[in-house]
C-alpha cells in the first residue's frame, strides 16, 4: 500500500490536538469540495482530505496509524504464533467471517483477548470469549451481515462518529416583532454531511458523486421563547447532520438581535426619539410607534438629552405573563435647516444665557 502522510495532507503537525485536526479538516473540506471548487484536482484532493480525517479524527485509528503507517488496518496477513495455526482469518477482507476452533476453548486461552486488543485496538470483548460469534464479528469491525451485528450498529457508530460531530451551530437573526408576535421564525439550514450511502468512503458512490459528502438544505420554523437573550442557544433536537447508523445530531441556533427600532433587554425595550431644543425647553407631545400600536406621549418641559421615559406594559411578553416596559430615550437634535428668523431667536437666547 502506498504510504500517505495524513498529517501532511491536513497540514498539521504530528502532535496536533484533535481540535486542531478537526479545524484543519473543516477548512480544507470547504475549500476543495467539488460543489465549490471546480478545478480538476479538487475531487482527488477532497478524497485524500476525507481519508486523512477518517483516520486522524478517530483517536484509536490515529494511534494505529502512528504505529503502522498506511498499514494501520493490517491484520489479515498476520502470521500467528505457535498454537494458533488452526485459527483462520479467511474472508475478512471480503466482508465475510470464517474461523475454525478445532476444539479450542477460547476461555482457556489466557492471552487471546490481549492478542486481539493489540492487533485491532481493543475491540475483543468478554462476550466473544464466551462464544458469541455475532459479538466476535462486530468487534472485528468488518460490516458482517448477522442480525446481532446489525442490531448493535447504531451504538457502535457513536464510537466512530460521536453525536457532537453531527451537531450544527448557526446564527438566527431575531427582531422585537418576532418575539412579540410569538410566531415561528423561518430559518434555512445549508450544510455538508457525510454520505450515509457509502459512509463517507466516496469512490463510485452515485449518491455523493464519489466525494463522500452531500450538501443538504432545509427550512425550519422556530418559535422564539419569551425573554430570550442575545447569544442564547436554541436547541432543536435531531435537526443536525445524519451520521452512521442514522444517528441524528442537534441544531443549535445562536440568537442575534437585529432590530433597527428597538434595543432588546429581556422583556424590556428601548426606543430612541428625536426632539428639538425648543421642544426640550417648552415641552411637547409626540406620537410614537410601539409594538402595541401608535400612542401619544408627553415630553415634560426642560427635558435633557439622554433622559429616559418609562412606559409600563408596552414591551415584550414575559414568561410569567404580561409585558415588560418600553423605555423612550430622548435624543436632542438641532434642525439642519433654520430660517433667518429662527437663527436670530437663537442668537437672542444665547445673549440671555450669558
Amino acid at each position: 500500500m502506498e504510504y500517505k502522510d495524513y498529517y501532511q495532507i491536513l497540514g498539521v503537525k504530528r502532535d496536533a490536538t484533535q481540535a486542531e485536526i478537526k479545524s484543519a479538516y473543516r477548512k480544507l473540506a470547504k475549500k476543495y469540495h467539488p460543489d465549490v471548487n471546480k478545478t480538476p484536482e479538487a475531487s482527488a484532493k477532497f478524497k485524500d482530505i476525507n481519508e486523512a480525517f477518517e483516520v486522524l479524527g478517530d483517536k484509536d485509528k490515529r494511534q494505529r496509524y502512528d504505529s503502522l503507517g498506511s498499514n494501520w488496518q493490517a491484520g489479515a496477513n498476520y502470521t500467528p504464533p505457535p498454537g494458533f495455526e488452526n485459527f483462520g482469518f479467511g474472508g475478512f477482507g471480503n466482508g465475510g467471517a470464517q474461523y475454525t476452533s478445532q476444539g479450542i476453548n477460547f476461555e482457556d486461552l489466557g492471552g487471546f483477548s490481549d492478542f486481539f486488543n493489540s492487533l485491532f485496538g481493543g475491540g475483543f470483548s468478554s462476550s466473544s470469549r464466551s462464544g458469541s460469534t455475532s459479538s466476535f464479528y462486530e468487534d472485528m469491525g468488518g460490516g458482517f451481515s448477522s442480525r446481532a451485528a446489525r442490531s448493535g450498529a447504531s451504538s457502535r457508530a457513536k464510537t466512530y462518529q460521536p453525536a457532537a460531530d453531527l451537531n450544527i451551530t448557526q446564527e438566527i437573526k431575531v427582531s422585537a416583532k418576532d418575539i412579540f408576535n410569538q410566531k415561528p421564525v423561518s430559518v434555512r439550514i445549508n450544510n455538508l454531511e457525510k454520505c450515509t450511502q457509502c459512509s463517507g468512503v466516496g469512490s463510485i458512490c452515485p449518491h455523493c458523486n464519489g466525494t463522500g459528502f452531500v450538501t443538504f438544505s432545509k427550512t425550519l420554523n422556530v418559535k422564539i421563547p419569551p425573554e430570550v437573550k442575545e447569544g442564547q442557544k436554541i436547541r432543536l433536537k435531531g435537526e443536525g447532520k445524519t451520521g452512521s447508523g442514522n444517528i441524528k445530531g442537534d441544531l443549535y441556533l445562536v440568537v442575534k438581535f437585529a432590530d433597527k427600532q428597538y434595543t432588546i433587554n429581556g422583556s424590556d425595550l428601548t426606543k430612541t426619539i428625536d426632539i428639538t431644543p425648543a421642544e426640550a425647553v417648552i415641552g411637547t407631545k409626540k406620537e410614537i410607534e410601539t409594538l402595541h400600536g401608535n400612542i401619544n406621549i408627553k415630553i415634560p418641559p426642560r427635558t435633557s438629552g439622554g433622559a429616559v421615559l418609562r412606559l409600563k406594559g408596552l414591551g415584550l411578553p414575559k414568561k410569567s405573563g404580561g409585558y415588560g416596559n418600553l423605555n423612550v430615550k430622548i435624543n436632542l437634535v438641532v434642525p439642519k435647516e433654520l430660517s433667518q428668523e429662527q437663527i436670530k431667536l437663537y442668537e437672542q437666547l444665547l445673549k440671555l444665557e450669558k
